[in-house]
């Protein structure tokens, strides 16, 4: 069987990225407009009218009218932009979050797909709340680092024409738009401190989540840690449970590289720090690596229309980097 695919804002970043994973699928047609008809609304309607599934691939605002565009339609919706994270009626497209989960996106007909940041924080946080190690009164600290292409194309442009700083921090009012799903559907009640950047290289994402024992349910080590992220995740053919402190994943001289999993559509979760010593507590540093327009973003989105569709969920996805 074939399925028509429609992907509103192919010309974007990540609507190149998911049209490039689907173009070679024999069971996927891709429905595409002219550069004269991109913007077009009743070509979009059509296309949207003619497909089994959309992607929208836009900016908030635009995908909020794409939203009412295909109102009456019986597509499949799969909106990658932050405008429907929180709303009513969208199931999250992060198929690993939960129990049940992967089912209500393969019965959904709209989809919010999980952002990249996003993506790493709740793969750290919400299986530690799940488990009760992890207060949601906490408050946390996470510093993160991303590659440049997440920002887009204006964002890509800046960092390959020398006009300024190629490493950098942003969103310095600590009101990152991805707060609001991170603490949504981690159950997070306090709002965590999120920093931000910017790194010189395309592709590629650390998030850090800094942790000591006092802030863990009765002092939990980093083996309790890595129990719960791995039963979390036991069977998850995307997500990698690094045992505590080991090598495995870094580099050969003890390096974290944040561009390691470029081109797959993985997430690696790695323990790092030191237990606690006499006069030393002890600190943990959890930390997801992820390619930030793989796993966070039209990997993801692949990984949505496949469940939505009835297909291997794995289809068109990579877990081996770039070469």
């Amino acid at each position: 069987m074939t399925y028509h695919v429609f992907i509103d804002g192919e010309a974007g970043t990540t609507g190149l990225q998911v049209h490039a994973r689907l173009q070679q699928r024999d069971e996927i047609s891709l429905i595409r407009l002219d550069d004269s008809r991109r913007k077009d609304t009743s070509a979009r309607r059509e296309a949207m009218a003619a497909s089994d599934a959309v992607i929208l691939c836009l900016p908030d605002d635009t995908a909020v009218e794409a939203v009412g565009l295909a109102d009456g339609l019986d597509c499949t919706i799969i909106d990658a932009s932050t405008a429907h994270r929180v709303a009513d009626g969208w199931v999250y497209g992060f198929p690993e979050l939960a129990p049940g989960q992967r089912d209500r996106i393969r019965s959904a007909k709209r989809i919010a797909n999980v952002g990249c940041y996003a993506t790493a924080m709740i793969a750290l946080i919400r299986p530690l709340v799940d488990a009760g190690l992890l207060d949601p009164e906490q408050v946390l600290t996470i510093p993160a680092i991303s590659g440049y292409t997440g920002g887009g194309k204006a964002l890509i442009e800046y960092m390959e024409t020398d006009a300024g700083p190629k490493h950098f921090g942003y969103a310095l009012d600590l009101a990152h738009k991805h707060i609001p799903e991170v603490m949504h559907h981690t159950g997070l009640s306090r709002k965590p401190l999120f920093m931000p950047m910017v790194g010189n290289f395309p592709c590629g994402m650390l998030v850090e989540l800094p942790l000591i024992p006092d802030q863990l349910k009765g002092g939990a080590s980093a083996a309790d840690l890595h129990a719960v992220y791995s039963r979390h995740y036991q069977g998850e053919i995307f997500i990698n449970v690094h045992a505590p402190f080991s090598p495995q994943g870094l580099t050969g001289k003890g390096y974290l590289a944040a561009d390691a999993l470029r081109g797959t559509n993985m997430l690696e979760i790695f323990i790092l720090g030191h237990e606690g010593t006499k006069g030393d507590a002890g600190q943990y540093l959890c930390v997801a690596r992820l390619d930030n327009l793989g796993k966070g973003a039209s990997g993801a989105a692949v990984q949505n229309l496949n469940l939505c569709l009835g297909l291997d969920e794995a289809a068109g996805l990579t877990a081996e980097p770039e070469a």
